[in-house]
């Protein structure tokens, strides 16, 4: 479980992208720049990770976080489900696009959900399962709009007991 209120966790910037996640507050957000509270603590002080559409980012630009390496073997278990829950958050005008995947160590990435545009102005649930015999890896890719005025936050990432 990550609720990024001190750092990454065990999730790492991915080096396959153009710029990075950022650990934020809401304390000082400018208006339509992201959520007025992360979703842990319910307050502006509580942390999430962030992009926004603005530079110096540019239109069609990634950034991509990931997961440590998973795997689903377990000596114990016949068939282990594996899920991920997490909440998201996308508003603004120009808000670009939230892509999960599931990536192999043979880098083979599996689209996992596909979001773009508007979403709303108010975090929400996503649970998404995880399939395969592969040790993988979860990847959280925010692709900047086409111009400025958006993000997307990502808060409470769980993985499920058979990761």
């Amino acid at each position: 479980h990550c609720n990024f209120e001190f750092d990454l966790c065990d999730w790492k910037q991915d080096e396959n992208d153009d710029f990075d996640w950022n650990l934020r507050t809401s304390n000082t957000p400018r208006l339509g720049t992201g959520p007025p509270a992360d979703h842990t603590l319910q307050e502006p002080s509580g942390h999430y990770v962030f992009i926004k559409s603005s530079f110096p980012q540019l239109p069609g630009q990634k950034a991509r976080i990931s997961s440590p390496v998973l795997s689903r073997r377990s000596k114990n278990c016949k068939v282990c489900g594996s899920m991920i829950l997490f909440y998201y958050y996308m508003y603004g005008a120009h808000i670009g696009s939230l892509i999960v995947y599931q990536r192999t160590m043979t880098e083979h990435e599996k689209i996992l959900l596909f979001l773009t545009g508007n979403q709303g102005n108010f975090w929400q649930r996503e649970a998404l399962t995880l399939d395969g015999e592969e040790d993988f890896q979860v990847i959280f890719e925010g692709i900047v709009g086409k111009a400025s005025g958006g993000a997307i936050a990502l808060d409470d990432l769980t993985l499920s007991r058979e990761c």
